[in-house]
């Protein structure tokens, strides 16, 4: 349903987090490392999320990427998928079919409306703490 771009972005910030709430900043090279991500693509990722405020990045010898409690607080799923993905995810045909609305439905357009409802709410609802909490005591699933 999200796009690569996506998933690496949700794996690589909740990495992230964990690492924060342990006090360590981390760099790229170990993010895409853990996370089995492509180090350039992973770049590419990290930078439009910092761009938007949703990870803080530093250069230098101490350099890395770390997000602040109160950010991954704030920061919630529907945000990383709306700066990578856009909303169109949410909003677009499930069939890709571009003249499909409510007054010209698709097949599966009305049974894929309560679908839509239930993704919106668990992405508004999510946070990144959540995530990084709930997988810390299981990194493995996020690590491969």
């Amino acid at each position: 349903m999200f796009s690569k771009a996506c998933k690496y972005g949700i794996k690589a910030l909740v990495y992230i987090a964990i690492q924060s709430i342990e006090g360590k900043r981390v760099t790229l090279g170990e993010i895409s490392k853990k996370t089995d991500t492509p180090e350039a693509f992973t770049a590419k990722i990290l930078g439009t999320l910092s761009k938007n405020g949703l990870v803080s990045s530093f250069t230098g010898p101490n350099g890395g990427f770390e997000i602040s409690p109160d950010k991954m607080k704030a920061v919630k799923m529907s945000d990383i998928v709306s700066v990578i993905d856009g909303d169109e995810i949410i909003w677009q045909c499930p069939l890709g079919l571009t003249g499909c609305n409510d007054e010209n439905p698709c097949p599966v357009h009305h049974q894929f409306a309560e679908i839509r409802t239930k993704l919106t709410a668990m992405l508004v609802s999510t946070t990144v703490y959540d995530m990084a909490t709930e997988l810390k005591s299981n990194i493995q699933v996020l690590l491969r």
